[in-house]
C-alpha cells in the first residue's frame, strides 16, 4: 500500500476490536483520489492516510441512517508528502486549470 508510515499487519495493542463496528477497507487509488478531492474541493491539504479516512467516512455515511452525526479526524497535513504518488504528476509549472482537472 502507499500510506507512509503503516504496515499492512500493523495493529495497535490500544485497540480494543471489541468496540469496533466496522473494519472498511479503502484502496490507495481511492485513498490518493479522495485526499486530491479534499484540496481541490474543500481546501484540505493531507496526505494519503486522511485520504483515506475520509473515504472510510464517506462509505460509512453512505450505510447510516438520514441525519447521522459523524466526527472525522483528520490529523495530518500534505506538506511532508510532496515527494509521495499523492502529487505524482503535480509540477511546480501547474496552474489552476491543471490542479481543477485532477479529480
Amino acid at each position: 500500500h502507499k500510506i507512509q508510515g503503516w504496515t499492512p499487519d500493523f495493529i495497535p495493542k490500544v485497540l480494543n476490536t471489541d468496540v469496533t463496528d466496522d473494519v472498511i477497507l479503502v484502496s490507495d487509488e481511492d485513498s490518493i483520489a479522495t485526499a486530491r478531492e479534499l484540496a481541490q474541493k474543500e481546501g484540505i491539504f493531507c496526505g494519503i492516510s486522511a485520504g483515506a479516512t475520509m473515504k472510510a467516512a464517506l462509505i460509512c455515511a453512505e450505510k447510516a441512517p438520514e441525519n447521522s452525526s459523524f466526527c472525522v479526524i483528520l490529523p495530518d497535513t500534505g506538506e511532508r508528502y510532496l515527494s509521495s504518488p499523492l502529487f505524482e504528476g503535480i509540477s511546480e509549472e501547474s496552474d489552476d486549470d491543471w490542479l481543477s482537472q485532477l479529480t
